[in-house]
């Protein structure tokens, strides 16, 4: 009798955590929102959802209009290719440094394994803007989210 109350209550509670579990993981909603586009930290911000949520168009918007900037057929193919890819990685939005036309953000970026025994580790890194036309206007990324070859001259 004993015995039968034990596993029961050893049943009792493996539920009552898978249903835990259950209630976190559907509570837990996608809280990455889009910002308010006048600050620096809010157009690096709204450039990487644009790039996580695969929206090309409005990403590109956010690229200042300088020397050999990417068209945006050559932006898009830098995704499909691979050659830019944010997967597995995240970003913490840091300090920002404004002096004049020009903004540097800091960020911290982590990178994930896809593979149980390693971890994730972060990386300091800037976003670098310009003001053009009163709107901030990214013109330096970290990789994992920008092309070795944008803004370029070869």
């Amino acid at each position: 009798m004993k015995q039968d109350k034990f596993l029961t209550g050893i049943l009792i509670g493996i539920g009552a955590l898978i249903v835990l579990a259950l209630v976190l993981f559907f509570m837990r909603q996608d809280t990455r929102t889009y910002v308010s586009d006048s600050t620096p930290e809010g157009v690096v911000n709204n450039y990487i959802l644009a790039v996580l949520d695969k929206d090309y168009e409005k990403a590109y918007s956010y690229l200042a209009d300088l020397e050999n900037k990417p068209t945006q057929e050559e932006f898009r193919q830098s995704f499909f290719n691979g050659i830019v890819n944010p997967e597995n990685t995240g970003v913490s939005i840091g300090n920002v440094d404004v002096s004049g036309n020009d903004a540097t953000v800091n960020l911290t970026i982590y990178y994930s394994y896809n593979d149980p025994f390693s971890s994730s580790y972060g990386n300091s890194d800037r976003a670098n803007l310009v003001r053009q036309n009163g709107a901030w206007k990214i013109s330096y990324m970290p990789y994992s989210f920008w092309a070795y070859d944008w803004y370029q001259d070869y």
